[in-house]
C-alpha cells in the first residue's frame, strides 16, 4: 500500500478483508485464518513466503462459500490478531498476485474501481447487450456503463428485465461498498466536521468513470421500488421481495456518498436552468463530490416528480391499513429515505421549491408526523424524532409551506391523537401537543425547534379548530407557570415562541380564527399572570418549592385529549435490551435558523444579528431567544455546586420584552362585548359566541402590525456532524446479517441498551 495512504485507508481494508471480499470461496477457513496468525503455538514464528503457493493456495479453492460462512469461519478477532500480530502475513495476502510495480494504484483505489467495474458487469450485474457468445462476450473496461442503468428514472427512460441475481449480486457489491466506507465509525465525532472520508471521496470522483450511471441507479433503484406490488393481500407472505434488501442497501449508500458538509467548500449551483439534459453541462461546476454534484444540478419538472412521488410512496408504506391485519409488506428503511429527502432539499433548492409548489409537499408531512407520534415514547428512536423535525423545520422556513397546511385534512391515518375535523395545520399542532407533553423526557431539547416550526407558519394558518387552538393554549399555560419558567435559563422563550405564533395569527388571519380567539379570551387569565410575573427573591423560592413537588415536567389534566383515532395504538416506549447508538448534542435554535424579514412584496430580507429593531410588542427582535442567553445567564446567579439558580435580576431581563400589547388589548376589546352578550341574551352555548366572534373585526383597534420573522434553517457544521453520526448510528444498527461492524471498536457513536 503506498505509503501516504497507509493510515487513512488500512482501517476500512481490514474490515473489507473480514468481509464481502472473502465469499469468493475459502476452503478450511478456519484452520487458515489460525494459520496465519503467529500467535499460535503450533504456528512457526516466522512470516510464510509469498512464494509459498501450497499454503496460499488454500485461499481461492473453488468451494463457493456465503458472507455469512466467512463471517462464521473466520472471526474479526482472527482477523485482528494477524493484522497486529503478522502484519507481514497479511500484507502478502493483499498483495499476492500482485506485480511489484511503484506506480501501482494503492490497493483501496484499486478494490474501488474493481468493484464499480462489477456493478455495470454483463451478465453478473447487468443484462448484456449481445447475443450469448463466448467470443463476444463484453469488455467491461470499454463498455458504456450509462447504457446499462439499472432502472428507468431520472436521466433514464428504458425499464431492464428484474433479474433476481443480478439484484443479489448488486446487493453484495453495495455492502462491500459500504464496509469499505465505514471509516467514519472509527474516527471519534469532532466539531472538524469537513474532514472527507478518502474512501467516499476517491469513489465520488472523476477517476470512477461509473460516477454518473452508479449514482442515477441507485436514486432510480430507490426511487421506482414499491413494496406493495401487485396489491393481493399477503403476497409478502407467499413471494419473497428480492428487490428490497437492494433497495435497502441502495438507499444507505446514496446517502453515505451524499455526506458532505457543504458549509466548508463550494455551494451547490442554484441556477433557473429549464431545458437540456438530466444534469445540464452548462452549469457551474459544483462540488468535487460527483455524487453531490449530480444531485445538485437535477432540474427537470418530471425527475423531481418522479424522485418526490418515489419517497412519499415507500414513506407512506408502514401507514397503509386494510381491513386484513398485516396483510400489506411493511419497509423498514424509512429513517434511511429521511436522511435522503434532507439531502435533496438541502442541496437541491430547485427540488426544495418544487415540493412546497403543491399541495404533494403533505405526502410527505403526514408520514413524518405519523413517525414522530409514533416514535415520542420510545428513546431508542430519538434520532428518528429529530430528523424528522429537522425536515419539518427546513420545510417551515418557506411561505408556500404555511400556505399548504391551510389544505383539509382528509386522510384518516390512525394515529394515538385527539379525533378532529380541520387542516393540515391542525394535525400538526396536535401531533406537536402530543410529542411536547407525553413524549419522552429526552425530547425536551427538541421544544425549542417545534414551536419555531408554529411560529414559521403561523401567518399563514387561515382557520385552527378549536382542538388545536385548545392545545395550543394549554401549552402556554403550562409554560408560564412560574415553576417551570424559572427552573432552566431557556424555558422562557418557549412562552415567547407561543406569545409570538398569537400574535402572528390575530394580526394577519384573525378573519377565520375565531376558535383561537375564543379560547384566549376563555384562558386569558394565563396572560394577566404572565403580565403580572412576581421577580422578588421570595416568590422565585416559592415557584421552586413547588418545582420539586411537582409530579412531572407538563401537566395533561387541564388539556381536554378526547377521543383517540379508530385504528390507532398509544405510543409505546423501548422494549428493554434494544440496542441504540448514541447522538452528538444538536446545535441550539439560534445557531440553526437564521432570522429572516418579510417584506411587503413576499420577499424575505436577513436580518443581521448585530440589528437591535424592536417589534411593536416592545421585543426585541433580535434578542429574543438565543442571542442574550449568556446576558442572562450572568444576571441569574449559580450556587456552589455550579447549579443554576434565578435571580430577580434575570427575571426582570426578559419580563418586560414579553410581547403582550397585542393580545392585552384584543382582550381589552373583545372580552366586555363577549360578557355582554352572554348577560343580554343569556348564552352558554358556545356556538353563539364564536358566531359573534367570527363576525366581528379588531381593523383600527389593535397596534401597527408588527413585521414577520421567519427563522429559516442554516446549515452548520454541528448538524452536518450530527447528520454523520444519526446516519451511521442507522447503518451499523440495520446491518446484521453478516454483522459486519458488531465488536469492532466503533467511536463515532457508543452503542447502548436500553
Amino acid at each position: 500500500m503506498a505509503p501516504g495512504h497507509q493510515q487513512g485507508w488500512s482501517r476500512g481494508a481490514v474490515v473489507f478483508l473480514s468481509g464481502a471480499s472473502l465469499a469468493t470461496g475459502w476452503a478450511n477457513c478456519e484452520s487458515i485464518g489460525k494459520g496465519l496468525c503467529s500467535s499460535e503455538p503450533w504456528v512457526p514464528p516466522q512470516p510464510v513466503e509469498a512464494t509459498d503457493d501450497a499454503f496460499w493456495d488454500q485461499f481461492w479453492a473453488d468451494t463457493a462459500t456465503s458472507v455469512q460462512d466467512v463471517f462464521a469461519l473466520v472471526p474479526a478477532a482472527e482477523i485482528r490478531a494477524v493484522r497486529e500480530e503478522s502484519p507481514s502475513n497479511l500484507a502478502t495476502l493483499c498483495y499476492k498476485g500482485e506485480d511489484d510495480d511503484e506506480n501501482a494504484r494503492p490497493l483501496a483505489e484499486s478494490l474501488l474501481l474493481a468493484v464499480a467495474d462489477l456493478l455495470f458487469c454483463p451478465d453478473f450485474t447487468v443484462q448484456s447487450h449481445r447475443r450469448s457468445s463466448v467470443d463476444s462476450a463484453e469488455d467491461v473496461h470499454s463498455l458504456d456503463s450509462c447504457e446499462y442503468i439499472w432502472e428507468a428514472g431520472v436521466g433514464f427512460a428504458h425499464s431492464p428485465q428484474p433479474n433476481y441475481i443480478h439484484d443479489m449480486n448488486r446487493m453484495e457489491l453495495l455492502k462491500l461498498l459500504l464496509t469499505c466506507f465505514s471509516e467514519a465509525m472509527y474516527l471519534p465525532p469532532s466539531p472538524d466536521s469537513g474532514s472527507t472520508n478518502p474512501w467516499v471521496q476517491f469513489f465520488c470522483s472523476t477517476e470512477n468513470r461509473h460516477a454518473l450511471p452508479l449514482f442515477t441507479s441507485l436514486l432510480n433503484t430507490v426511487c421506482a421500488y414499491d413494496p406493495v406490488g401487485y396489491g393481493i393481500p399477503y403476497n409478502h407472505l407467499l413471494f419473497s421481495d428480492y428487490r428490497e434488501p437492494l433497495v435497502e442497501e441502495a438507499v444507505q449508500v446514496l446517502i453515505v456518498t451524499l455526506d458532505h458538509d457543504h458549509t466548508t467548500s463550494a455551494s451547490p449551483t442554484v441556477d433557473g436552468t429549464t431545458t437540456g439534459t438530466a444534469m445540464d453541462d452548462a452549469d457551474p461546476p459544483g462540488p468535487e463530490n460527483l455524487f453531490v454534484n449530480y444531485l445538485s444540478r437535477i432540474h427537470r419538472e418530471e425527475d423531481f416528480q418522479f424522485i418526490l412521488k418515489g419517497i412519499a410512496r415507500l414513506l407512506s408504506n408502514p401507514l397503509l391499513q386494510t381491513y386484513l391485519p398485516n396483510s400489506t409488506k411493511k419497509i423498514q428503511f424509512h429513517q434511511e429515505l429521511l436522511v435522503l429527502f434532507w439531502k435533496l432539499c438541502d442541496f437541491n433548492k430547485k427540488f426544495l421549491f418544487f415540493v412546497l409548489k403543491s399541495s404533494d409537499v403533505l405526502d410527505i408531512l403526514v408520514p413524518i408526523l405519523y413517525f414522530l407520534n409514533d416514535a415520542r415514547a420510545d428513546q431508542s428512536r430519538v434520532g428518528l424524532m429529530h430528523i424528522g423535525v429537522f425536515i419539518l423545520l427546513l420545510l417551515s422556513g418557506e411561505r408556500n409551506f404555511g400556505v399548504r397546511l391551510n389544505k383539509p385534512y382528509s386522510v384518516r391515518v390512525p394515529m394515538d391523537v385527539p379525533v378532529f375535523t380541520g387542516t393540515h395545520a391542525d394535525l400538526l399542532i396536535v401531533v406537536f401537543h402530543k410529542i411536547i407533553t407525553s413524549g419522552h423526557q429526552r425530547l425536551q431539547p427538541l421544544f425549542d425547534c417545534l414551536l419555531t416550526i408554529v411560529v414559521n407558519v403561523s401567518p399563514y394558518l387561515k382557520s385552527l379548530s378549536m382542538v388545536a387552538a385548545n392545545k395550543l393554549l394549554h401549552l402556554l399555560e403550562a409554560f408560564s407557570t412560574t415553576w417551570f419558567l424559572f427552573s432552566a435559563a431557556q424555558n422562557h422563550h418557549l412562552v415567547f415562541f407561543l406569545l409570538e405564533v398569537f400574535n402572528n395569527i390575530i394580526q394577519y388571519q384573525f378573519d377565520g380564527n375565531s376558535s383561537l380567539v375564543y379560547a384566549i379570551i376563555r384562558k386569558r387569565s394565563v396572560f394577566h399572570q404572565l403580565a403580572s410575573l412576581p421577580a422578588d427573591p421570595p416568590a422565585i423560592q416559592k415557584a421552586l418549592q413547588r418545582r420539586r413537588r411537582a409530579p412531572e415536567p407538563l401537566s395533561r389534566s387541564s388539556s381536554q385529549e378526547g377521543t383517540s383515532m379508530e385504528g390507532s395504538r398509544p405510543a409505546a416506549p423501548a422494549e428493554p435490551g434494544t440496542l441504540k447508538t448514541s447522538l452528538v448534542a444538536t446545535p441550539g435554535i439560534d445557531k440553526l435558523t437564521e432570522k429572516s424579514q418579510v417584506s411587503e412584496d413576499g420577499t424575505l430580507r436577513s436580518l443581521e444579528p448585530a440589528s437591535q429593531q424592536s417589534s411593536a410588542d416592545g421585543c426585541p427582535a433580535e434578542e429574543e431567544p438565543g442571542q442574550v442567553w449568556r446576558e442572562q445567564r450572568r444576571l441569574s446567579s449559580a450556587s456552589a455546586s455550579g447549579q443554576w439558580s434565578p435571580t430577580s435580576e434575570w427575571v426582570l431581563s426578559w419580563k418586560s420584552k414579553l410581547p403582550l400589547q397585542t393580545i392585552m388589548r384584543l382582550l381589552q376589546v373583545l372580552v366586555p362585548q363577549v360578557e355582554k352578550i352572554c348577560i343580554d341574551k343569556g348564552l352558554t352555548d358556545e356556538s353563539e359566541i364564536l358566531r359573534f366572534l367570527q363576525h366581528g373585526t379588531l381593523v383600527g383597534l389593535l397596534p401597527v402590525p408588527h413585521p414577520i420573522l421567519i427563522r429559516k434553517y442554516q446549515a452548520n457544521s454541528g448538524t452536518a456532524m450530527w447528520f454523520r453520526t444519526y446516519m451511521w448510528g442507522v447503518i451499523y444498527l440495520r446491518n446484521v446479517d453478516p454483522p459486519v461492524w458488531y465488536d469492532t471498536d466503533v467511536k463515532l457513536f457508543e452503542i447502548q441498551r436500553v
